[in-house]
């Protein structure tokens, strides 16, 4: 999808949208990363959460108290490179009126209560992602993101790094094709 951002009245935001990585992102921290968008405006640039890259770490190994047991299951993802020594918790929600609600920077005990909601799902994650003002819109403009509204699939679809090509393989014929490509396809 393609924005116009070359104005500095115009009020287009992404907050809620989901931002897939672009194949050109195919090293580091971004590689097949779905972040959901819980802060954008031009102004003050973008905040969101991978909710794809999972560690090999449960808040039990965190949080190891009893205070927060209904946590404990929970795996750690890897919400980006911004403040990496912090641990957070978020909150996605699916109203079918008014499609995704998602909460960043949630208590432990908020989350410890919406965790077994239905309709909920809680993440637990280390660092988030952010841009500075400007910055997002301009390698949206570059076609680094390929940005997709929320869909109901992402509460049936494991938080994994299948997700990146399931939610493309449902964007486009285009983008059907996109998520089928080999990682590095001059190794094809």
């Amino acid at each position: 999808m393609a924005y116009d951002f070359s104005t500095s009245d115009t009020a287009i935001s992404l907050r809620g949208q989901l931002l897939l990585a672009s194949p050109v992102l195919a090293d580091g921290i971004f590689d097949h990363a779905v972040i959901v968008l819980s802060e954008h405006s031009i102004r003050d640039g973008a905040v969101g959460n991978i909710l794809n890259h999972r560690t090999t770490t449960c808040v039990k190994d965190i949080l190891p108290g009893k205070s927060f047991r209904a946590l404990h299951q929970l795996p750690v993802h890897q919400g980006g490179s911004v403040a990496t020594d912090q641990l957070t918790f978020s909150s996605l929600s699916w109203d079918e009126t008014k499609g995704l609600h998602f909460e960043h920077r949630i208590s432990a005990e908020n989350a410890s209560e919406l965790v077994s909601m239905p309709n909920h799902i809680v993440t637990a994650c280390i660092g988030h992602s952010a841009w500075a003002p400007g910055q997002l819109e301009n390698e949206l403009t570059q076609n680094t993101w390929i940005t997709l509204p929320p869909c109901h699939e992402i509460f049936t679809f494991a938080h994994d790094l299948s997700l990146w090509s399931k939610l493309l393989k449902g964007a486009s014929p285009y983008h059907h094709l996109l998520s089928q490509a080999p990682k590095n396809p001059l190794l094809n």
